[in-house]
């Protein structure tokens, strides 16, 4: 198969924070290139989706403090289903 080259103009800062994050995953800019290209053509689109973490939205956080709050104080919780569907009126 023939290889091509392919030129990208991105700033230092740019470049330097990507490359970190490909290392971090075990690869280089180069390879993370080309795996990029390969998910283009798999899924026929740009793929979006590449993260080294999920990052909870502010719902969530709130929803997990919340959780967190109920748990540690006197609230406590349900023994069985019945009882939290009892304690919401259901």
């Amino acid at each position: 198969m023939t290889m091509s080259s392919v030129t990208v103009r991105v700033d230092s800062e740019t470049k330097a924070q990507a490359s970190a994050i490909a290392e971090e995953l075990g690869t280089d800019l180069s390879a993370a290139t080309r795996m990029f290209y390969k998910q283009m053509i798999r899924e026929q689109g740009i793929p979006v989706n590449l993260r080294l973490r999920d990052i909870p939205n502010t719902e969530t956080v709130k929803a997990i403090t919340e959780g967190r709050d109920m748990l540690s104080s006197d609230q406590g919780g349900h023994a069985t289903a019945d009882e939290l569907f009892d304690s919401l009126g259901i």
